[in-house]
């Protein structure tokens, strides 16, 4: 999900995909970052990076109310930007930590999205609506098969482990 996304809009993507939002936390460090003076950037990067060594779900958020309180006083808006951002930036440590080195960053998605749009600006003007779905279907079916078969980016076993629902469960099996 978009980062700059309302709250009823993440609210609505909990309840209909069981999902709340993420944050890139390469692209979180990025925003971080440009809040602090280029003298001060190694210091400050150094200190945040320690909670992402953190393998630890419940250590890591403690390690990121530490980094975010030690560094409130000389950094007052590194600090709030902490504040703000932890639950979704430290999304990815609810899984298994097999799957966090896939799930931390959300470049895949970017790259699925840019292609996306490379793809539909070729086309330009498109006839009706399922035009678009179709073309944007078939690409969706392409990424699935590649990550699932090809590269097996996540492997459906841990998908499936991850799954609270048999509902679920199923969707992904019969993909």
């Amino acid at each position: 999900m978009h980062m700059k996304a309302s709250r009823p809009l993440r609210a609505r993507s909990w309840v209909l995909l069981g999902a709340g939002s993420q944050r890139c936390w390469v692209h979180f460090q990025r925003n971080l970052l440009a809040r602090v003076s280029k003298t001060n950037k190694p210091v400050v990067s150094a200190v945040v990076k320690t909670v992402f060594a953190e393998k630890d779900r419940d250590q890591a958020h403690l390690r990121w109310r530490e980094v975010a309180d030690s560094l409130r006083d000389r950094f007052r808006d590194v600090a709030e930007l902490m504040d703000e951002a932890e639950h979704d930036v430290l999304a990815y440590m609810a899984y298994d930590e097999s799957l966090r080195s896939k799930l931390h960053s959300t470049n895949p998605l970017e790259r699925v999205n840019k292609e996306i749009k490379r793809r539909t600006n070729v086309v330009g003007i498109f006839p009706n609506r399922e035009a678009v779905i179709r073309l944007v279907g078939a690409l969706m079916l392409e990424q699935n098969d590649e990550w699932a078969v090809s590269r097996r980016y996540m492997p459906v076993e841990m998908l499936n482990a991850v799954c609270k629902h048999d509902e679920e469960t199923a969707m992904i099996a019969a993909q």
